[in-house]
């Protein structure tokens, strides 16, 4: 196409190695993760200095980049450190390092002044004298904050060099707090959500206590079950691609490095394919709208929002009566390997299935298929009527070849939704 934008990046999170994998073999063009140190997501698995080492090697071996965050707000004796990671970081060939702190940013450009950085969404850039500010400083991207609307963006866009990319969320959990920068679950907890400890406090479900009437629970909305009155919708803008992309975003950020394989892999395939057909033929994306949301909504979330883009949210973008999420398949398993001549695919269980059952297989650039199971067997080749135990492998014949270790799902019934 000519007559739009570059094709964006489309980055996907990785809370661990297996999910690295998973998001580079469904279509991220990049991917972020976190070490033990200096990361926002303290209860993400997370990755050893070895394990960022093998990442960067399988991602850069299938021409993935990969951003390392060290976007903490950064104490005294959080700086204690920095240097020789940073170091590390570099020599195991880090695309970029994600920051929010002007300390840390500042050991980064001493230390590793070739390493690109990109400045986080925790450090709340809303304007683009502040993004022309960070830049001088030695940024090369900006995540926008989560507040902006499209329109603003575009005007930061026109308004700062094309040498500083622009990087925005499009889809995934949003915190309730301005920029993510909260205290609730600090104050509740003592665990420090600028420092990548969250307990999730927006979540909760909260009453209303007045004083003098200990124990008496008073609704702040009129239900039976109190209200989640900070719990707010997921980020979908699916069917938006080509306003983000008119706006002159350079980089599409999923949310959710405490995500499974599973997740992560369901999100980006759907993603790369919506970009991929708007840059193939504005037309075809277009017809397959009502295909994307489909997809989307066939693994875990809360309610859809499109968040600031187009208006401030109003009190409609909050869950009120729940925390749970919606789910409409369950992750049945993942394919270790396949036997063309007999069609035999042998499958790790994830969750159970029997004969009977129609699962879907999720193919990396192929559209997804379903199948009935007609016959089950363990993994000696015994007859089994069904796979209930957790990872248990077993082996069924498929209807079409499938590729190694690519996502099964299965569609979950009314008494498991």
């Amino acid at each position: 196409m000519t007559d739009i934008q570059k094709k964006p990046e489309l980055l996907a999170p990785a809370g661990s190695l297996d999910v690295l994998k998973t998001a580079v073999s469904y279509g991220a063009d990049a991917v972020y993760i976190g070490g033990n140190h200096y990361g926002l997501r303290a209860k993400a698995k997370n990755f050893t200095m070895e394990e960022m080492a093998e990442g960067i090697k399988y991602a850069h071996a299938h021409n993935v980049n990969v951003y390392v965050t060290s976007n903490i707000i950064a104490h005294n004796q959080d700086l204690i450190g920095a240097e020789n990671y940073f170091k590390e970081l570099e020599s195991i060939g880090a695309d970029a390092l994600i920051v929010a702190d002007p300390g840390i940013l500042h050991i980064a450009k001493q230390v590793v002044p070739d390493m690109p950085i990109h400045l986080s969404t925790q450090a709340n850039n809303t304007n683009y004298l502040s993004a022309l500010f960070w830049h001088n400083q030695g940024v090369e991207r900006i995540v926008v904050a989560r507040e902006l609307s499209l329109e603003e963006i575009a005007e930061i866009r026109r308004k700062t060099p094309l040498s500083l990319t622009l990087e925005a969320f499009v889809h995934g959990a949003m915190c309730i707090s301005y920029s993510g920068r909260c205290l609730l679950s600090n104050y509740m907890t003592g665990r420090d959500a600028n420092k990548g400890d969250c307990a999730q406090s927006c979540r909760w479900r909260y009453h209303l206590v007045e004083e003098t009437r200990p124990g008496q629970y008073m609704p702040i909305k009129e239900t039976e079950r109190g209200t989640y009155i900070y719990n707010s919708k997921d980020l979908c803008m699916i069917d938006h691609i080509p306003e983000l992309v008119k706006a002159g975003i350079d980089s599409f950020k999923i949310e959710g490095r405490m995500k499974t394989s599973f997740y992560v892999g369901s999100v980006v395939k759907v993603y790369r394919e919506a970009i991929d057909d708007f840059f193939t033929d504005p037309d075809l994306y277009e017809s397959k709208k009502a295909y994307y949301l489909e997809e989307v909504a066939k693994f875990s979330h809360r309610d859809y929002t499109k968040g600031f883009y187009f208006n401030k949210p109003l009190g409609t973008e909050q869950i009120y009566t729940h925390n749970t999420y919606i789910r409409g398949y369950s992750f049945a398993g993942t394919v270790l390997d396949y036997n063309p001549e007999t069609r035999v695919a042998l499958i790790e269980q994830r969750t159970k299935f029997s004969v009977g059952d129609e699962i879907e297989f999720i193919p990396y650039k192929e559209s997804s298929f379903k199948q009935k199971i007609e016959a089950l067997w363990d993994e000696e080749g015994n007859p089994i009527g069904s796979a209930p135990h957790p990872k248990q492998i077993v082996r069924l014949k498929v209807s079409r070849p499938v590729e190694k270790n690519i996502l099964v799902r299965k569609k979950d019934s009314e008494e498991t939704k």
